[in-house]
């Protein structure tokens, strides 16, 4: 039987290698974008189905769900894959801190939706991209740093940036918890240093990619490997609640406070209180 397998992310680095790999693995992918052009070019590079999402907006992820269970019966594989790393701060229409909405609550919610898609499949897999970059998170205040817009440089983003990270292990951990004995694993990867994407935002982004690829550093298919082996790999198969990293698959343990199991059921009630509420 084909296994569907729903990414995020899929037009551009990290996301469109695993994509694209997963599609020749002979997997049914289905492969969230929010450009549409950047969606057609993946059409065209492998047979995806390709739909459009906002994932900034908790009802465009709501509705997404609603969707992909509207023409899939089940769901083998989710990969939570899209992020952001905003170097200004910016809120979404709905009041968010925008870098919390794409990089956590997006997952949060998309997994919730599906997950009786998931529980219909023979054993199914949620699979997180997190980082490293949660080790630099300056420190966590619930609820608080789910809602609160605050000013920061470019220099001060990547404090937000680890935050978020922090919040996708986190949630992941306690997903696992939660599916205990369901035949749902969850778990979570840093994929490394990356050049695809690097920086986007910031004016020598380009260049800077270039030079790097150049001395082969940041490889992106280390990465897009590793979320190709949690996704598909039957070493894999009935692990969960575990954090893993590149080189090598190898599991890290996650930087305090993700390893806090009351933190991590606080973090849930109160993701499900704002989104709920």
């Amino acid at each position: 039987m084909q296994t569907t397998v729903v990414i995020t992310g899929a037009t551009r680095g990290l996301g469109r290698l695993a994509a694209l790999d997963l599609a020749r693995k002979g997997a049914r992918v289905v492969a969230v974008a929010r450009d549409p052009e950047k969606a057609e070019r993946l059409r065209a590079e492998a047979d995806v189905e390709v739909l459009l999402a906002d994932l900034a907006r908790p009802a465009d992820v709501r509705r997404l769900a609603r969707e992909i269970t509207d023409r899939h019966e089940h769901v083998d594989v989710l990969i939570n894959n899209a992020g952001l790393h905003a170097f200004t701060p910016r809120t979404t229409p709905d009041g968010l801190p925008e870098m919390v909405a794409v990089n956590y609550l997006a997952p949060w919610l998309l997994t919730r939706e599906l997950l009786p898609a998931l529980r219909r499949a023979p054993a199914a897999r949620v699979v997180t991209v997190a980082s490293e970059a949660a080790r630099r998170h300056g420190g966590l205040r619930l609820p608080e740093d789910l809602t609160e817009t605050v000013p920061f440089t470019a220099r001060g983003s990547s404090a937000h940036y680890g935050r978020s990270k922090l919040l996708g292990i986190m949630f992941t951990l306690e997903l696992a918890r939660r599916l205990a004995g369901t035949g749902v694993t969850a778990n979570c990867l840093n994929p490394g240093f990356n050049t695809t994407g690097l920086g986007r935002e910031l004016r020598f982004a380009a260049p800077l990619e270039k030079l790097l690829t150049r001395l082969s550093i940041g490889d992106p298919a280390r990465g897009a490997a590793l979320i190709v082996a949690l996704a598909a790999d039957p070493a894999f198969a009935g692990r969960t609640g575990g954090y893993y990293s590149v080189p090598g698959a190898r599991p890290i343990r996650p930087v305090p406070p993700a390893d806090d199991p009351g933190l991590r059921a606080r973090l849930w009630r109160e993701t499900e209180r704002l989104l709920d509420g």
